[in-house]
């Protein structure tokens, strides 16, 4: 399979999937730890993929989506955006009314 191909298998097979520096337990960077916390205090389960430990995923995934940075976060195969966007949409209730609408389950008492 070609990298796209693996991105693309990746995100199809998980309702939420972040490409992110580190993983959920050890995010090694402050963006990647920003989503990590907005979906953890949801209580949504998501797949994460270490871009860190694969050089052509950390570059495969900028092409995937035409999006320069990372985090990635996809939602039932929509990309949603990185940091800045998870964490407005967060704020906003955006979020939260997508993954409501896409049947991801998440905690909406938090």
């Amino acid at each position: 399979m070609s990298v796209q191909e693996t991105i693309a298998q990746t995100i199809a097979d998980n309702d939420v999937v972040l490409f992110m520096k580190g993983s959920k337990k050890i995010p090694q960077c402050g963006f990647s730890n920003a989503v990590v916390q907005v979906l953890n205090h949801l209580g949504v389960e998501f797949q994460d993929v270490n871009v860190l430990a694969d050089a052509e995923i950390r570059e495969g995934i900028k092409a995937f989506s035409n999006w320069p940075t990372i985090p990635q976060l996809y939602v039932k195969g929509e990309f949603i955006g990185g940091c800045d966007i998870t964490r407005e949409m967060f704020q906003t209730g955006e979020l939260q009314a997508l993954l409501k609408e896409k049947g991801v389950a998440f905690s909406e008492a938090a």
